[in-house]
Parts: C-alpha cells; sequence; structure tokens
C-alpha cells in the first residue's frame, strides 16, 4: 500500500497537481472473511455519496456499479 501510494503521489507530483494530502493518515486493510461481511461492506460503500450529501438516494449517484460482478467464494 506504501508503495502505491507513493507512485501515485508522484505521477501527480509530475503531472502538476498540488502537493496536497491526497491519502488518508492510516487506512484499515480488513479481510473478508464471509458473504455476510462482504455484503455489509458493499451496502457501506454504496451509502458513501449519501452520507457526503452528493445525493438523496444512492441510486442517484451515477458511479455506483461495480465493473465486475463481484461474490464472496470460501475456499
Amino acid at each position: 500500500m506504501k508503495s502505491l501510494k507513493n507512485t501515485l503521489s508522484k505521477t501527480l507530483r509530475i503531472d502538476g497537481i498540488a502537493a496536497l494530502p491526497h491519502w488518508q493518515k492510516g487506512f484499515f486493510d480488513h479481510v473478508l472473511r464471509s458473504e455476510e461481511s462482504y455484503e455489509e461492506k458493499w451496502h457501506y460503500v454504496r451509502e458513501n455519496p449519501v452520507r457526503a450529501g452528493l445525493v438523496k438516494d444512492r441510486e442517484e449517484w451515477p458511479f455506483w456499479g461495480e465493473i465486475f460482478d463481484l461474490r464472496y467464494h470460501s475456499d
């Protein structure tokens, strides 16, 4: 994660984008261990634009669909 953040920050600087704090100070890497956990996290993410006040209903957000159909599979 550190390498990804460093690389992207360097690219932004090269492209002339201001050296703002682009990243949160820390992050929580959460392992999804069950289908219920996956569903819970996906619903949380889907509600982000509503919590941010960008839309009144999550269905109004034009970027809510996933590119790939993601499903939890246990080993």
